[in-house]
């Protein structure tokens, strides 16, 4: 067993110990969810206030709406939320790269089967220039989809790996 495994059983072990939550119900309780990246540096509970039961948090990288869309619309259409809370963070790697940038890396690390299979499916990793203009855009990817209810209420948010700090964008 990795030195990961051996700490996730083991704080399994603990956090078990005084668990108390088992009887919350499947549908977050304020009917939200959260859109955020993947990136380490963010902890959505303490960033955003979020506790356990409230609501979904759904992280990819770069917080995209696109990538998200198919949780987006269980966690609606199933699950009953009715907002969306879209976050994307200052120093996001999505803003250092292109796809083609990505197709290289690949093709070098893992070979060229590896690179032939991101070429056959196409695969876009969604890179973004720039931040606020990634927020704006997903945020209206998502009110202009057909998938999401115009009932839904959607922002969209910058958070600052550097102050902790939140702010609203749209």
């Amino acid at each position: 067993m990795s030195a990961i495994q051996t700490n996730v059983e083991a704080a399994s072990a603990s956090y078990a110990a005084s668990f108390t939550k088992g009887h919350l119900a499947l549908p977050p309780a304020k009917k939200y969810l959260v859109l955020t990246c993947m990136d380490a540096r963010i902890d959505p509970a303490q960033a955003f206030g979020i506790e356990l039961g409230d609501a979904h948090v759904i992280r990819n990288a770069g917080a995209s709406a696109v990538d998200a869309l198919r949780s987006v619309v269980i966690s609606q259409q199933l699950l009953g939320t009715t907002e969306v809370v879209l976050v994307k963070h200052t120093g996001c790697g999505m803003l250092t790269f292109k796809n083609e940038d990505a197709y290289q890396v690949v093709g070098k690390q893992l070979g060229q089967a590896a690179l032939d299979e991101l070429t056959e499916k196409k695969l876009d990793f969604l890179p973004f220039p720039e931040l606020e203009k990634a927020v704006v855009e997903d945020v209206e990817f998502l009110r202009a989809s057909k998938l999401v209810a115009e009932s839904v209420v959607i922002s969209g948010w910058v958070y600052e790996v550097e102050t902790g700090k939140t702010r609203r964008v749209v």
